[in-house]
């Protein structure tokens, strides 16, 4: 105890606290600093620890005053006094450690000391510090989960209804799939048809430009003629006044003159039927002109249509990216969530696997006297049993101990026989062998005889 890892309390302060948030009623009313100085009260001390069992593991007080019923133990009105101590101790051996207290004794219950006293309820006070904060903390981390699930409900919702706006922004309803395909065809018609009406227009252009440059050449040389008219009127007026002619020359003038009037007047009829087909040439380029307008306009209705499904696809790169975001936050409250689990999960592994040890413990010890009492039963009627089995195991080796006299004689006997067989075999086999060395010797003789006479 001399190495604490918790500050060591006054008495004011551990009788303050445990009056505000142990105990209830009278008892924290009765409960005054007399009961723990100059001398601890015993019964004030067990008071204490089975409110604080009581507030850590609802282990009632009047719990620890039941005896448990076994068939071995007789009178059980005498074990009510000690049971009450006896459970009080048992569960502050089990509880104390977790305030890094080992050495918890009975004599701390019968005699308690003022310093052991105060050394123990200081490190409950100290637990009791530490599971208050961690139950804040728990408690905010659970309003923070709730939020977060709110949020996530929420953002699920969004996400949703962005999904269906998405949905009903890209997908084309089959009402009006045939329309789209129509439009779809007549813009490329309509853009093959303006190629080849630009083409044309092109050309109709050129052949304008041509006809115009024509029409101004001639026109230029009318302005000349017309010029050059005036300025022969002027100069036949001039040698009117002063030359008189004569009728033949003046015919033969004249002639010239009508001549030159009718092809003056062939020259203008043709540029007057030449401009009516430039007119004509206009008026078709007008009504191209009308038609390349109104195909404008298709063509910027199709533009202002393009530049909506641009906008709805940026919408739609927008949500997905909204989308993407949410699902981030999803991601991660789903690993908060999964970490809060998880240690929820520890903790009550934790107390459940307190709540197995201490359930064992008992179950052990409950076993533990029912066997001891069996077994001091069972030894007396081993003892007996045993003490029968000895005289009839040493009467069994007596009998084997004869029989094994009798098996060695037997043995002996055979063994002898044995060894006069296989001397008479051995002898039989030597002689065998000689025989056989005898008849091969012969054999050989036989055929050198035979090859000398061959």
């Amino acid at each position: 105890m001399s190495g604490n890892t918790f500050p060591i309390h006054t008495v004011d302060k551990i009788v303050a606290f445990y009056r505000n948030g142990v105990l209830t009623g009278s008892e924290a009313k009765n409960f005054t600093k007399s009961d723990l100085a100059p001398s601890p009260k015993p019964e004030s001390v067990q008071m204490l620890y089975m409110r604080v069992l009581y507030l850590l593991y609802r282990f009632r007080p009047e719990c620890h005053s039941i005896v448990p019923l076994l068939e071995n133990i007789q009178y059980p009105a005498y074990y009510e006094g000690a049971t009450t101590i006896m459970s009080v101790c048992i569960r502050m051996q089990q509880f104390l450690p977790v305030c890094m207290v080992y050495d918890f004794s009975l004599n701390d219950l019968l005699k308690p000391k003022k310093q052991r006293t105060l050394t123990i309820l200081s490190a409950i006070m100290n637990l009791l510090h530490f599971r208050e904060q961690r139950v804040e903390m728990i408690q905010e981390k659970q309003a923070r989960f709730r939020a977060d699930n709110d949020r996530l409900q929420a953002y699920t919702k969004s996400i949703r209804e962005a999904e269906k706006k998405i949905e009903m922004l890209t997908t084309i309803p089959p009402e009006q799939q045939a329309e789209a395909n129509e439009l779809a065809a007549a813009l490329s018609e309509l853009q093959t048809t303006t190629m080849h009406e630009y083409q044309e227009v092109n050309a109709k252009n050129e052949s304008i430009a041509e006809w115009k440059s024509k029409i101004a050449e001639k026109t230029q040389k009318l302005a000349q003629m017309k010029v050059d008219v005036s300025n022969l009127k002027e100069d036949v007026g001039k040698l009117k006044s002063q030359i008189v002619e004569s009728p033949e020359e003046l015919k033969s003038q004249m002639e010239k003159m009508r001549e030159t009037v009718k092809n003056i007047k062939n020259s203008i009829e043709e540029a007057d039927e030449r401009v009516v087909e430039m007119q004509n040439m206009v008026q078709g380029v007008s009504h191209t002109e009308a038609e390349i307008q109104h195909v404008l306009g298709l063509l910027q209705d199709l533009d202002g249509s393009m530049s909506n499904c641009k906008q709805r696809q940026e919408e739609h790169q927008e949500l997905i990216a909204q989308y993407e975001k949410k699902q981030k936050e999803l991601k991660n409250l789903c690993v908060e969530e999964g970490q809060l689990k998880r240690a929820l999960d520890m903790k009550l592994d934790k107390e459940c696997k307190q709540n197995i040890r201490r359930q064992k413990k008992r179950d052990m010890k409950e076993q533990h006297v029912g066997e001891v009492l069996g077994q001091c039963n069972q030894i007396h009627q081993k003892r007996e049993e045993m003490a029968d089995r000895i005289q009839e195991i040493s009467g069994e080796t007596q009998q084997l101990k004869a029989k094994i006299k009798s098996l060695r004689d037997v043995c002996s006997k055979e063994t002898e026989k044995a060894q006069a067989l296989y001397n008479s075999l051995s002898t039989a086999m030597d002689e065998f062998h000689q025989q056989i060395d005898a008849r091969a010797t012969d054999l050989k003789l036989n055929a050198t005889k035979t090859s000398a006479n061959v």
